[in-house]
């Protein structure tokens, strides 16, 4: 994955004081997950179907 290319966004309550921990990635087929605090660092990929079950049990 060339993470240079990518759209890489945080979520909308992350803190923005430095404290953001998560940015996520469309790749279309997959969604990427990094380190915020280390854009270069390693990246994961995921199915999209995951994502959204994982999304959404940190819903209250």
């Amino acid at each position: 994955m060339d993470s240079e290319r990518v759209h890489w966004f945080k979520s909308s309550y992350s803190g923005g004081s430095g404290t953001e921990c998560v940015e996520v990635a469309n790749l279309h087929t997959t969604v990427g997950v990094r380190d915020s605090k280390r854009p270069g660092g390693p990246c994961i990929s995921v199915q999209p179907g995951a994502w959204a079950e994982f999304v959404s049990t940190l819903q209250p």
